[in-house]
């Protein structure tokens, strides 16, 4: 079986290669191609004639894109639609990994995958197209949503709690946004679960929720840092971009697929900090 992955050499494109060793991978990066442009992700794609394509490659800074949302729209949406035109040409099924963001974080209960995106910000607005796309151009899709990734190989939550534990007295982190923490290594593991099994939007996130002041105590705790963390408002923090205030995702076509769901996010956040 041979697998191509767009951002391959990204947080989660980097796990996606360790899980998936064994198989015939094609590593695309940006030096590769750009996928903004149509012609030449046509002609990659058309030459390497991948089985699947991961569709990892995408403009992850939720800030930036709120200040560039033209940035946005054209890699997230655009950058979309031409790999997903290029996998249908090659009838190579496309797994594209989205986001919780496509929601607005007011139903304060789990989203399942057929519930309603009304993104609130210009990322989630941006990740939005890039489904619209995918569900609109080729029959052959996976479209994964999850949230709140944390790896080795890129900028994360958690290893910036880490840095600033390390520089300051007290750091403030918002209390008043919930989400599910995802390890991209079990994320990746997922998938390759998933692959071959039926078409469909999935949900696909380590169990159980928490706020980010939450995540951020557990990870203090299980580093052994004894500073102090502040609970604050996201008022008070000030960020370009509004997110939704609950945006855990239900992992329920997982489930009904008979794919056991991902491990709790403390077990795998003790096992990421193992490696630090």
């Amino acid at each position: 079986m041979k697998i191509a992955v767009t951002g391959s050499d990204g947080m989660l494109g980097s796990d996606i290669r360790k899980v998936f060793s064994d198989v015939d991978l094609v590593n695309f990066t940006l030096h590769d191609f750009d996928i903004a442009d149509l012609d030449k992700s046509l002609k990659a794609i058309k030459e390497t004639k991948p089985d699947y394509l991961i569709h990892v490659a995408a403009y992850t800074d939720v800030d930036g894109c709120e200040s560039n949302p033209e940035t946005a729209f054209h890699v997230n949406g655009v950058g979309t639609r031409n790999i997903t035109m290029a996998c249908d040409e090659t009838k190579c099924p496309i797994i594209y990994i989205s986001t919780d963001y496509v929601f607005d974080g007011t139903k304060n209960e789990l989203y399942d995958e057929w519930d309603k995106p009304n993104p609130i910000n210009k990322y989630g607005l941006s990740k939005l197209l890039g489904e619209q796309f995918v569900k609109s151009l080729t029959n052959r899709f996976y479209i994964v949503r999850t949230s709140w990734l944390y790896g080795k190989n890129g900028k994360n939550f958690v290893d910036t709690i880490i840095r600033l534990l390390s520089e300051k007295k007290e750091i403030d982190v918002v209390n008043d946004q919930t989400g599910s923490p995802t390890c991209t290594y079990d994320l990746a593991t997922k998938l390759r679960e998933l692959i071959g099994r039926g078409y469909g939007t999935y949900h696909v996130t380590n169990s159980s929720h928490c706020s980010w002041y939450e995540f951020a105590v557990e990870i203090a705790k299980i580093k052994g840092i004894d500073k102090k963390i502040n609970p604050i408002t996201s008022d008070k923090l000030n960020r370009p971009a509004k997110r939704p205030a609950f945006s855990v995702l239900n992992n329920t076509m997982l489930k009904l697929e008979g794919i056991k769901p991902a491990r709790h996010w403390k077990e795998a956040l003790k096992d990421y900090l193992k490696l630090l």
